[in-house]
């Protein structure tokens, strides 16, 4: 068993069909064990998205696994950064951390869902007095601080193989590292600068684009559970993401009106008893919803509404 009381593998195996050891929880064998980040943001998104997704459980003070109530899942709640290699070795069957994290460990996972928080860049940051315009002529072959460091050695040996680039792993306060004489540079992620600023660095190279994502592994025996957790996220994320619009049209200005509100798919399309008029409801983006409207109007003007699960809804009538 590892330090952070998870079985490996073969002692998951063995522990026999009828349940599974986790610290001193006993776990049906027919649950799925979901990890996710035991603090921080990203644990604070995940709490909101599993609640969302209808999952019910009740975490005891200073205990790391809970049980839920309605389904057979198991949370346990790991640090973010070792999250895709207990899913990729099988320790756990399912797991939500950044796309980073999953490149760093470098396992073989399935991506399930892209679920759109902890946004940010894994980037190259240099000290702004340094002046660094080209990333391969002046820092290959240079001191590197980075809390990724197969990330960082992958993408510097590739711009020049033929220099050694210095990467040190540092597990926190990589951005201080400069100041410190530690590092030429850092490679570090950056959310939106602040941090990255007041340490008198600036980005010069984006290595990749990260969001949190749910993860799963590839063996796994419980894929009922993994198919039905992954349509529940994707149900939430929609619920949250979009707002149902509808609007009657004469048929003539269809084609032109589905355009603008071209759903996810395609418009949900009616015909109405009014000869030559139909009824159509379609899901576009909360964030756009307000100009989809202005757009809609000219076309549509008999009435416009949306769902009342909408944040801002409008009526026009004549």
């Amino acid at each position: 068993m590892s330090a952070d009381g998870l079985e490996t593998p073969a002692q998951r195996k063995r522990a026999g069909s009828e349940s599974t050891f986790l610290g001193s929880k006993t776990i049906p064998d027919d649950h799925a064990i979901l990890a996710i980040p035991k603090k921080g943001r990203l644990n604070e998104k995940c709490i909101k998205l599993l609640q969302g997704a209808g999952l019910e459980y009740t975490r005891p003070d200073r205990v790391d696994v809970a049980v839920c109530d309605n389904l057979p899942i198991v949370l346990v709640f790991l640090p973010a950064s070792d999250i895709a290699k207990f899913v990729g070795e099988g320790n756990v069957d399912l797991g939500i951390t950044g796309l980073d994290h999953v490149m760093e460990a470098d396992v073989d996972v399935n991506v399930l869902v892209e679920l759109g928080f902890g946004k940010c860049s894994l980037s190259v940051q240099a000290p702004v007095n340094s002046k660094i315009t080209d990333v391969r002529a002046q820092l290959c072959g240079k001191r590197i601080a980075t809390s990724f460091p197969k990330i960082a050695a992958d993408y510097f040996a590739k711009l020049d193989p033929t220099k050694a680039t210095a990467v040190r792993e540092l597990s926190g306060s990589v951005e201080a590292a400069c100041g410190l004489g530690l590092a030429d540079a850092v490679v570090d992620l950056v959310e939106t600068g602040t941090t990255m600023r007041a340490a008198g660095l600036e980005e010069v190279e984006v290595i990749m684009k990260t969001q949190a994502c749910l993860l799963s592994n590839k063996s796994s025996k419980h894929q009922a559970i993994i198919d039905l957790l992954k349509t529940r996220v994707e149900g939430y994320l929609t619920a949250t993401r979009y707002l149902m619009i509808s609007y009657n049209i004469e048929r003539s200005k269809l084609p032109e009106a589905s355009k603008i509100t071209p759903g996810k798919k395609s418009p949900n399309v009616s015909p109405l008893e009014m000869e030559g008029w139909c009824a159509v409801s379609s899901l576009v983006n909360k964030k756009g919803s307000a100009e989809v409207m202005d757009r809609l109007r000219p076309l549509a003007p008999r009435t416009f509404s949306c769902s009342k699960s909408a944040t801002r809804a409008c009526e026009v009538q004549n």
